[in-house]
């Protein structure tokens, strides 16, 4: 088995990586800050310790928010078999974060002991759960145009009906195509659309008040709730956790 290429990059706020494919599958371990990964079918996010897969030939790019640090892990084909056809986002064991910093440190390793780390980083993400912050991309126009609203202002509060209006379609239309097209309700979706730009205003340093104010929560509380919810710890936790990260 060949010996797959390993390093660690430091991404300022904003920076992205242009279009690209992989000839091997890619492991990116954030250790600090917000990962996004984009294709042509949505974006997937990965907050600080957590570690997002990209398959071999999907083209895909990258945009950091707040100070990024990552560490690469190129996989050999023969080692994606039994990972996920599509880019997501895992938790990390205490293990698989131990092996990724040891592939990543910049130190020679003896031979063969490379391959074997491999292995046993596949070993254990083949344990875990996908964690994926995933937002889906719409293909019909209506759709695309109120999605894209959104997009531009999280905080927008209209409903389905005023952006059916803005968009020339009925609410039942626009309810519709988001189950279709995307596999879930607008409220679904917008609320993951609110906690991913939430990841990246936590990351810059914005307290949990404002952060709800910005993504178009009512109140902290039900932020906290929400966010809660998909991210699987309190946007304080979350928080305290890149500062622990960043000393």
């Amino acid at each position: 088995m060949p010996e797959s290429r390993q390093g660690r990059w430091a991404l300022v706020h904003g920076e992205a990586i242009a279009p690209h494919s992989h000839a091997q599958g890619q492991l990116l371990y954030a250790a600090s800050g917000v990962l996004a990964t984009t294709t042509e079918r949505g974006t997937w996010v990965s907050p600080a310790d957590r570690i997002s897969w990209t398959p071999p030939c999907f083209e895909h790019h990258h945009r950091a928010y707040a100070e990024t640090e990552i560490g690469i892990v190129e996989l050999p084909d023969e080692l994606c078999g039994g990972l996920p056809g599509h880019p997501s986002v895992f938790a990390v064991s205490a293990l698989l974060r131990e092996v990724v910093l040891k592939l990543t440190d910049g130190r020679a390793l003896r031979p063969g002991v490379g391959a074997r780390l491999l292995q046993v980083a596949v070993d254990e993400l083949l344990d875990l759960p996908e964690n994926s912050l995933y937002l889906p991309e719409p293909a019909d126009d209506r759709l695309l145009a109120a999605t894209g609203r959104l997009h531009a202002d999280p905080a927008d509060p209209a409903t389905l009906t005023e952006l059916g209006r803005a968009v020339g379609a009925s609410e039942r239309t626009l309810s519709r195509l988001f189950r279709a097209e995307l596999g879930m309700s607008f409220h679904q979706w917008r609320t993951l659309l609110r906690v991913q730009h939430a990841l990246v205003h936590l990351a810059q340093g914005r307290s949990v008040t404002g952060t709800a104010t910005l993504c178009g929560w009512a109140n902290p509380t039900s932020f906290i709730e929400a966010f809660t919810a998909i991210v699987g710890q309190t946007p304080g936790r979350y928080q305290g956790g890149l500062r622990v990260g960043q000393r």
